[in-house]
């Protein structure tokens, strides 16, 4: 039975919302019935259209000279102590526009490639193997601190070249980057000193590799990076280390999160993990449905750049639009049992890696990841079950899952 909402008071952006409850599933079903573009005025955010439909978020994403990136990059909530100035503290792919963001794009785009990550299965697959190892013969874990964080962490700081000592201080900057909003990250400091702390210290942490990336080169995406040039010019300093600031929270964050509600899910429908355990050529198939399922990127924003229309409501320039990816994945005209976890679902044209020009850069990256990191668990993982509350993060931008206690009995890796 369908749940009834009033548009007066429905809630798809408070971040304590999504902490209490998770992703506003059954708020999304009924905008996409009744509402698919849905002027929204919550009291502690500037005023946004809401775009629950698939085929409305595809539109929009194809015309990025009609829908821009700037100046709202995405749908915030207001919070105490946060600085709203209009200046933004960075500058990377996602606030670009074409031409710019194709130029920017190109600087580390061959390494992202299917072939280019290709190269790095065996390196993803030791990295997975030793984190697993760690934990073998434990009873029980967090498997967001032990296991789900630590892997694509590791892959990203490798492809980086920063020192394993260092993994955990980028760990702490993502966590606070993206968790700002959430108490267990602030550490007594107010929003925006937490966020503050997080890009100062990594901006200078890259500050002081690129400067020895630019003396002694080497293979790594910092030196790439460091030693690029844009229309024949190096990158400008905002940008510089807005790259590195990027590539550090996308290629962790996300891939974390779909790893952690991967699991979750297959727990949750145990038929699921059955079915993989007794047929892994489904593995390519699973890790499409987890991300599908999980769709760690919440939403984004688009800025009309002239008046238009959405499905006959009129969409003044300026005025902004808010892409639900998760409502989306859930569409009904689009996925047969849309709310069904199904391993083996084929077609699955979800779009969680986001589509057009801000398709995610490092999509084939994480799908790799993903395969590698399931794949190991289905053959070392004789039973996972959840051994306490699942705790989210405070944020209406990322899924995340801060905590997940499992009980569990792994094997050791087959030789």
């Amino acid at each position: 039975m369908e749940k009834q909402f009033s548009l007066d008071t429905i809630d798809v952006i408070g971040p304590d919302h999504y902490a209490r409850n998770g992703y506003p599933h059954p708020e999304w079903t009924y905008l996409r019935k009744h509402k698919p573009v849905f002027w929204c005025e919550h009291p502690n955010t500037d005023p946004f259209w809401a775009i629950t439909k698939h085929a409305d978020i595809v539109h929009i994403s194809r015309q990025p000279r009609l829908f821009l990136n700037g100046p709202r990059l995405l749908v915030f909530i207001n919070e105490p102590g946060m600085d709203l100035a209009p200046t933004p503290p960075f500058r990377h792919l996602l606030d670009m526009d074409p031409p710019e963001h194709g130029e920017y794009r190109a600087i580390v785009s061959r390494k992202f490639t299917p072939r280019g990550v290709r190269e790095l299965e065996s390196q993803i697959d030791a990295i997975a193997k030793k984190v697993l190892d760690d934990v073998t013969g434990r009873d029980r874990c967090d498997f967001v601190l032990d296991i789900s964080s630590k892997i694509p962490l590791a892959v990203i700081a490798e492809l980086l070249g920063v020192p394993h000592e260092d993994w955990e201080q980028l760990f702490q900057w993502t966590n606070e980057t993206i968790g700002g909003t959430d108490p267990e990250f602030q550490q007594g400091a107010s929003v925006q000193e937490t966020l503050d702390r997080a890009r100062l210290g990594l901006f200078q942490y890259f500050t002081d590799m690129v400067a020895q990336r630019i003396k002694r080169p080497t293979g790594d995406i910092t030196s790439i990076v460091a030693n690029a040039k844009v229309n024949g010019q190096p990158l400008p300093q905002l940008e510089l280390l807005s790259y590195f600031f990027l590539l550090v929270v996308a290629g962790n964050e996300t891939t974390r999160n779909a790893t952690t509600g991967g699991l979750l899910a297959l727990i949750e429908n145990p038929d699921q993990w059955e079915r993989l355990r007794k047929n892994p050529s489904l593995i390519k198939s699973a890790v499409e449905e987890i991300v599908r399922w999980t769709t760690p990127v919440i939403q984004f924003a688009r800025t009309a750049a002239q008046d238009t229309e959405i499905r006959g409501q009129k969409i003044k320039a300026g005025e902004s639009v808010c892409l639900f990816y998760p409502s989306a994945n859930r569409d009904e005209e689009v996925f047969g049992e849309p709310f069904k976890f199904d391993i083996g679902r084929n077609p699955n044209p979800h779009i969680a890696f986001g589509i057009g020009e801000h398709f995610c850069l490092g999509a084939n990256l994480a799908r790799l990841e993903l395969e590698v990191i399931f794949r190991q668990l289905v053959e070392r993982m004789e039973y996972a079950e959840l051994a306490g509350p699942v705790e989210r993060l405070r944020s209406s931008f990322v899924g995340g899952i801060k905590h997940m206690p499992i009980r569990m009995k792994l094997n050791p890796a087959r030789n």
